[in-house]
């Protein structure tokens, strides 16, 4: 598994500051990603404890509010271990601390897996470009879902997040 980039002081992905890492490799290949460069499973940086490591004790400021997972595609076959591995020691560490990741797989294919458990908020769907709106908040296209995962799991339907 490689990744992209890790942003320590992140401001747009999620609410407050955040860090934020880019998982590399998507199999979607949305038209107009605003990452194109994730896209390729070869590129980017080797994923490892090291790599865990730095995003904790980048998470470890008091004005981190949070880790926002994002990619390429964080939950493709080839990722999931790893982003759930990250999300899982992130939570252990910063219990209140929010965990956001972004997916274009749905919810629904996504909630019997291990790594889900870690995650407080799931912004799920692919980017459409027919349907993308600058006012949106925390999503790039309208079938997108900013869904709170926890209560989600908890009531066994879609909860979608509120501020």
């Amino acid at each position: 598994m490689r990744y992209n980039k890790i942003r320590k002081m992140d401001i747009s992905n999620g609410p407050g500051v955040r860090v934020s890492i880019f998982m590399q490799g998507c199999c979607f290949n949305c038209k107009n990603c605003f990452n194109p460069e994730t896209h390729d499973f070869n590129g980017g940086k080797e994923f490892t404890d090291e790599t865990i490591a730095r995003v904790l004790d980048l998470g470890g400021k008091d004005f981190v509010q949070g880790l926002s997972i994002l990619g390429g595609e964080p939950m493709h076959p080839k990722n999931i271990e790893g982003s759930g591995k990250l999300a899982k020691a992130f939570k252990e560490k910063y219990p209140d601390k929010s965990v956001w990741v972004w997916s274009g797989f749905l919810f629904e294919t996504l909630k019997d897996k291990e790594g889900i458990k870690y995650i407080d908020v799931l912004v799920d769907g692919q980017f459409e470009e027919e349907k993308y709106s600058p006012v949106l908040k925390w999503k790039g296209s309208s079938n997108q879902r900013v869904i709170d995962v926890q209560k989600s799991l908890k009531e066994n339907k879609i909860i979608l997040y509120k501020d």
